[in-house]
């Protein structure tokens, strides 16, 4: 009886061991996917997914890449570097960035069908890294990209990049708007003020094209990254469609946009901050300058005298050169202003009127 029992449960061991080893082959054998499987019904969308659909279908066909050529004519030049761009009017105006065609001496456009177009720079503006180009071949144009407001964004509403990052094609990234009010320094020496600052993904190859608010309506042109690896950080920049609507269409009647100013040169700021000092040090005045005429000093090295200090104009504050820069900007060429200043720790107004201190150089330059 017991040697029975033995028996019985060896070969319930056995069986149970067969099953074991077998089951990953019966299992192949009897549930393998020979054939396609059947496909299953999405459903609806969800609401933002569609209007994230909606807007780029709408906005990608209007956002074109910009390729610099150091040679003449898009045969035989070598590439410069190449960017993003918009369509800005019927006309075949394209805005991108300056530092995307700054070291090219001609120029392709390629729009979303695939055409690729030669372009002339019509205008540049370094202190707001923003140029125009004109297609010079004219044709059937994508519809112009819709111009929004940046007076009115809020932090954490959402943003859209279009461009074409690395060289590929029509990318677009979403995200949010992380910041306003940032201060970015540019190549013609001077920072654009209330720059917006998004997490939306811009890496090299963005420049130039648009950031979109929900509506696909254009808030600023994406012109830099902060990024030690030099791809994107989750830090962007954007220069904001008021700046650009404003200075967009001056370039287009006359190629530059004038620069306003009042012909000082602005000390250093870390010094400034060094020295407990809020506002603008005026570190010298150019001789004949408005600020000449209205009695601003600069530093005195020899007598240790710190100088002038604007922090103030009109009825606004002045804590950084932007500040200033920006206030005679809105204020216009041609134009009087009540500066504030601090001198020998006395607060005091002078009238100084605002001249386009670009243009002021250009003829100091002329033979």
């Amino acid at each position: 009886m017991q040697d029975r029992v033995t028996r019985v449960g060896i070969i319930a061991i056995a069986v149970l061991l067969a099953i074991f080893i077998l089951q990953p082959y019966v299992n192949t054998y009897l549930y393998s996917a020979r054939e396609p499987r059947p496909v299953a019904a999405r459903g609806d969308l969800a609401e933002f997914e569609r209007t994230t659909i909606r807007l780029f279908e709408t906005v990608a066909p209007s956002v074109v890449q910009v390729v610099a050529l150091r040679g003449r004519g898009p045969a035989g030049g070598d590439p410069a570097g190449s960017g993003t761009g918009f369509v800005w009017d019927a006309a075949g105006h394209v805005v991108t960035n300056q530092h995307v065609v700054e070291n090219g001496s001609s120029f392709v456009v390629r729009l979303a069908s695939g055409e690729v177009r030669p372009a002339e720079v019509i205008g540049r503006a370094p202190n707001y890294d923003l140029a125009v180009l004109r297609l010079q071949r004219q044709g059937a144009l994508p519809a112009p990209v819709t111009v929004g407001s940046s007076a009115d964004l809020k932090v954490g509403q959402a943003a859209f990049a279009i461009g074409n990052p690395f060289g590929l094609d029509q990318s677009l990234t979403t995200g949010i708007i992380s910041a306003l009010k940032r201060r970015l320094p540019t190549s013609g020496g001077r920072e654009v003020a209330d720059v917006i600052q998004t997490d939306a993904a811009i890496n090299p190859g963005n420049s130039g094209g648009p950031l979109l608010d929900s509506a696909g309506r254009l808030i600023g042109v994406n012109t830099a990254i902060f990024s030690p690896s030099g791809t994107n950080a989750g830090i962007g920049f954007a220069i904001p469609v008021d700046v650009v609507n404003r200075v967009v269409p001056e370039l287009i009647r006359t190629g530059r946009v004038p620069t306003p100013g009042i012909g000082i040169l602005a000390g250093d700021e870390t010094l400034a901050a060094q020295l407990g000092v809020t506002g603008v040090i005026v570190a010298g005045v150019v001789p004949g300058s408005p600020a000449d005429r209205a009695g601003l000093r600069g530093v005195d090295v020899r007598a240790g005298i710190i100088g002038d200090v604007i922090v103030g104009v009109e009825d606004a504050p002045v804590r950084h050169l932007s500040d200033l820069t920006d206030r005679l900007e809105r204020a216009g060429v041609g134009n009087t202003v009540s500066l504030r200043i601090v001198r020998n720790n006395r607060t005091e107004t002078v009238e100084v009127s605002i001249v386009d201190v670009g243009e002021q150089r250009a003829r100091a330059r002329r033979p």
